[in-house]
C-alpha cells in the first residue's frame, strides 16, 4: 500500500490527515518467522512537512498470529503502539532514522511492518506458564503428562537407591 504525499512535497498542503486499513497483505515474514494478520492493521495519523522532512505520527493496530516458543502452538497477539516515521525527497539527507521518498510515495506496508517488528516480544509465548514440550517425546505439557521416563544421572542413581529404602 502506498500512500502519495507529493502534494505534501510541493507545499500545497502542510499537512494531511491519514486513516490506512492494509488489505493488500495478509502475511508477512519478520526474519523468525511468517507473521499472519488475523486482521487488517489500521494506520490512523497525521503526514505534515516541515522543511524537507516529511513526519508521519498516528497510531497503529494489528491483530496477528504468532508462535509460542515452548510449545510451537499458534497464538493471537495484539500491537497497539503509537508511530514516529520521518521521511525525505533529498537523496543529500544523511540521518540514518530519516527514509528516503520514492517519486512522493511512502510505502505503508514497510511502515507498518517495521512498526509491528519493534513491537513483537522476544520470547513469544502463548501464555506465562506455557510448559512447552517434552524434550524426549514432543508431547504438549500443556495438555498432557508425558509418560517418559526421567533420566538419571548414572553417577547419582546409587543415592536414588539409598532414598527409596530409607
Amino acid at each position: 500500500m502506498n500512500l502519495d504525499v507529493s502534494d505534501l512535497i510541493k507545499k500545497v498542503e502542510l499537512s494531511k490527515e491519514v486513516h490506512l486499513k492494509l488489505k493488500d497483505d495478509k502475511r508477512f515474514f519478520d526474519g523468525e518467522e511468517e507473521i499472519l494478520y488475523l486482521e487488517a492493521p489500521t494506520l490512523d495519523g497525521v503526514v505534515s512537512i516541515s522543511e524537507d522532512i516529511l513526519t508521519l505520527n498516528g497510531k497503529l493496530s494489528a491483530e496477528i498470529e504468532l508462535s509460542c516458543s515452548r510449545c510451537l502452538q499458534k497464538f493471537k497477539h495484539h500491537v497497539d503502539t503509537e508511530v514516529h516515521e520521518s521521511f525525505t525527497n533529498n537523496p543529500q539527507c544523511e540521518d540514518d532514522e530519516i527514509m528516503l521518498l520514492e517519486d512522493g510515495v511512502i510505502y505503508v506496508t514497510e511502515v507498518i511492518e517495521n512498526n509491528i517488528i519493534i513491537e513483537l516480544p522476544i520470547k513469544r509465548l502463548c501464555k506465562e506458564n506455557c510448559k512447552g514440550l517434552c524434550q524426549q517425546c514432543g508431547a504438549n505439557l500443556n495438555f498432557s503428562k508425558c509418560k517418559c521416563e526421567k533420566d538419571i544421572d548414572p553417577r547419582l542413581a546409587k543415592l536414588k537407591d539409598f532414598f527409596s529404602t530409607q
